[in-house]
């Protein structure tokens, strides 16, 4: 089960109560005050951890609670501190607030935290509150509560590379053939229902992340089927792998098609359209692959790729154009 999105909400420990206690010895008169500090509640952690590639932990259990601090005692003994709360989530976790829907924190790599909510401090014991006018105080202060908030957590996916195209597209055939990756594959739309990711290799020394992003739809830049899910993922990709598919099954025109996906991502957001965007027409093993690649290449005035993710023709000038890409991206 992949889940890329959730709410939930967060308690940090409460301070434990100031103890009131007073020295008892039998040999000390007028013993004074010796009650001991509340321990402090734990904070609740948000962690970024390497192996950890979902939300699916959060889809069953909504409400994450540190411990809290325990009770001052008396002889001046301070209460034990409560225990942080550590909740690991992927790398590449957006944390929102829901009250003010404000970004806390972008957790991009492994290793990254924040306190998402800050346990409340121990009360004070009577011996703080001992004075030459007050030598035997039975006043002490309870503890705090720890912070609470409600917070969203949205994993967008980190990749190099991101595929995008219309269903069927032929997406996940490519990311299995460059990667180890093995995504579902069949001829229905919407195969893909979440990200993919594979790591291709380019070279002895050079390798990229490529993320299989599930087809887009007209709309999906206003939420038509799961289009802002699809599109959040792209938004880390460095680059952008259009595929084109020469013979859609619904009969549509692929140069249309193509123009369509561009407009959803410029309406979702200008920076995506303005990504580096290498236009690929996939499937070249079909009767008028070719045609369909002049006339998209004539369409936007710039080189198109033709490949086969059956055949493997024109692959590994995708890989090394991919890779040329992401360099001068890297340097510039």
């Amino acid at each position: 089960m992949f889940v890329d999105r959730a709410e939930i909400e967060i308690e940090a420990g409460r301070g434990g109560d100031g103890c009131v206690a007073f020295r008892r010895e039998k040999y000390v008169p007028q013993g004074g005050p010796n009650g001991g500090d509340g321990g402090d509640g734990g904070s609740v952690v948000i962690r970024a951890l390497d192996g950890v590639n979902s939300l699916v932990q959060f889809a069953h259990r909504k409400h994450w609670r540190a411990d809290n601090g325990t009770p001052g005692l008396g002889s001046d003994k301070h209460g034990r501190n409560g225990a942080d709360l550590i909740v690991d989530v992927p790398p590449g976790t957006v944390i929102i607030d829901v009250a003010s829907g404000m970004t806390v924190r972008d957790l991009v790599s492994a290793g990254q935290q924040v306190v998402i909510a800050r346990g409340g401090r121990g009360g004070k014991g009577n011996a703080h509150f001992k004075s030459s006018t007050n030598q035997a105080p039975r006043e002490a202060t309870k503890g705090a509560d720890g912070e609470q908030r409600r917070v969203i957590l949205e994993l967008k996916v980190i990749a190099d590379v991101g595929l995008v195209g219309m269903p069927n597209a032929g997406k996940s055939t490519l990311l299995s053939r460059l990667s180890r990756a093995r995504p579902q594959i069949a001829d229905y739309p919407f195969t893909t229902k979440f990200p993919n990711l594979g790591l291709v290799s380019a070279g002895m020394d050079h390798s990229f992340v490529m993320a299989d992003i599930p087809g887009l739809i007209e709309g999906a830049s206003g939420g038509a089927g799961l289009g802002h899910d699809f599109l959040r993922h792209i938004m880390r990709a460095g680059i952008l792998v259009h595929l084109v598919e020469p013979a859609p099954t619904d009969g549509s025109n692929p140069t249309e098609n193509y123009a369509i996906i561009r407009k959803e991502l410029s309406d979702y957001s200008d920076d995506l359209a303005s990504r580096p965007e290498i236009v690929v027409v996939s499937k070249a093993e079909l009767p008028g692959a070719s045609q369909v690649r002049d006339e998209l290449q004539q369409q936007i005035s710039r080189e198109v790729l033709l490949i086969s993710g059956v055949t493997g023709q024109g692959l590994n000038e995708l890989i090394y154009r991919i890779a040329d890409q992401l360099s001068a991206r890297a340097t510039g």
